[in-house]
């Protein structure tokens, strides 16, 4: 019985230690992310599906947007996968611009993108996230999957808490996204869970010259 006690307590120290050096992996990573980024400038931040096709019509147009903005002096970070994140890395690329992938990798995605010109690699998917937000000076939303509404959402909810400061988060293509907004208007602002404020911080757009001139319009660079 004895012997037993000091085995659990064996392990519960154990799991302290390793909670305790973990901190260090975590700030390591922050110290790593800012490194790399903190001399960028102006910029936007792409998002996506990795699972998009290269002969996908939206593969195409994150592809021009990402040239757009990179022949307009705004870098290009990504999630730095495949799909829609390749396409804007692989845009910015062309245009001779900096093209950020900030990887991380996942059992259901391709290794990273060749596109990016500053590679990050990340353990941790909320550090990342803090590295997409602290350096974008816009958010564009490409069609894609739970990944992709997830740092939409967050934004808009850091957004609307006033947590960070404002910036344009534009949904690129109407025909994916205006399901989307009716449904938050036809279900979340009829039953008082958000105003219409809320709604109005999200833009569908489809041309990514308009896109393009609608960020610099905003951003004095």
């Amino acid at each position: 019985m004895e012997n037993s006690k000091n085995e659990k307590q064996y392990v519960i120290n154990n799991l302290k230690n390793d909670e305790s050096w973990r901190m260090f992996k975590v700030i390591g990573e922050f110290v790593d992310g800012i490194e790399a980024l903190h001399n960028l400038g102006p910029a936007v931040s792409i998002f996506g599906s990795a699972r998009t096709k290269k002969d996908d019509p939206y593969y195409e147009k994150a592809e021009k947007i990402a040239y757009l903005f990179a022949k307009n002096n705004f870098s290009v970070i990504t999630g730095g996968g495949g799909g829609i994140m390749e396409a804007a890395n692989k845009g910015a690329q062309e245009a001779k611009g900096t093209s950020v992938g900030l990887n991380i990798m996942l059992p259901f995605e391709d290794a990273p993108n060749k596109y990016s010109n500053i590679k990050i690699d990340f353990k941790y998917f909320f550090i990342r996230k803090v590295m997409f937000i602290k350096y974008a000076m816009a958010y564009i939303i490409m069609p894609g999957g739970l990944g992709t509404l997830d740092e939409l959402f967050e934004a808009i909810t850091l957004i609307q808490t006033q947590r960070i400061k404002p910036f344009p988060v534009i949904l690129v293509g109407t025909e994916y996204w205006k399901g989307l907004i009716e449904w938050m208007k036809e279900q979340m602002l009829s039953h008082g869970n958000i105003s219409p404020g809320d709604i109005d911080k999200l833009k569908i757009m489809d041309d990514p010259e308009q896109i393009v001139k609608t960020i610099k319009d905003i951003v004095i660079l």
